[in-house]
């Protein structure tokens, strides 16, 4: 994996026209890793979404550099070269769990390891015939992160991607967030486990620390963004 260099510069992050968090200035470069901390409310997930490009900044720049895009071509914009786990699975349920995986590959441009060896990382092998519906909360959560490693991409926007795991499947993804940061990938994570991240610079967000008379653009449908962002 090549050197990678994630710049956010004076970012400031909301959902609609009202400013929520920042701004931010932040440099992340291969093999580090950015905990993001703050209570509910703080913007945490806002800033997440903004930098895997699914919400449009108030100000402010994301830039990556050394990063490629699935045609090849160097990355222009950070959700080129990112994977974004939310709060959601963002699977079909009634979809075959191989199949969801192999959707996903190709979606994100693959390059990564095979859907078996990945469901095997994850602690799930023999389980891709099933319908996604079938497993349970925490099978669901562990098959959705398998997406992480069909497809090969950098940087890995990650929100409490650990909810519904028992402690021996939060430690086996805390050892693939090591893997990732070892081969020279990024981690950029909201959490409240440690994710193989001791070592992370921290990003501590309040609620209210932003002048609520900051606007962005007035024009945004509140409801259809929360109906796009559901899946996720």
């Amino acid at each position: 994996m090549s050197q990678v260099l994630v710049t956010v510069s004076g970012l400031l992050v909301g959902r609609g026209s009202a400013a929520v968090a920042g701004p931010f200035d932040v440099v992340i470069r291969s093999g580090a890793a950015l905990l993001v901390t703050g209570p509910n409310g703080a913007g945490k997930s806002t800033l997440l979404r903004t930098l895997a490009g699914l919400l449009r900044p108030i100000s402010g720049t994301v830039s990556v550099e050394g990063a490629l895009a699935p045609d090849g071509e160097a990355a222009r914009h950070l959700a080129e070269a990112c994977h974004y786990v939310g709060h959601r699975n963002a699977m079909k349920p009634s979809v075959a769990v191989g199949d969801n995986l192999a959707f996903w590959a190709r979606f994100l441009g693959g390059g990564g390891t095979s859907v078996t060896a990945a469901l095997e990382a994850v602690g799930l092998p023999g389980v891709a015939h099933l319908p996604f519906a079938y497993l349970s909360a925490g099978q669901q959560r562990r098959a959705s992160l398998a997406r992480l490693l069909v497809a090969a991409r950098p940087v890995w926007i990650l929100d409490e991607p650990t909810s519904a795991l028992d402690s021996a499947s939060q430690a086996r993804f805390a050892g693939l967030v090591d893997d990732h940061r070892r081969a020279g990938g990024i981690a950029i994570a909201a959490t409240h486990q440690p994710l193989g991240l001791e070592d992370a610079e921290s990003l501590s967000l309040a609620p209210g620390a932003v002048d609520s008379s900051v606007t962005g653009s007035p024009d945004i449908d509140e409801a259809a963004l929360d109906a796009a962002e559901g899946w996720l």
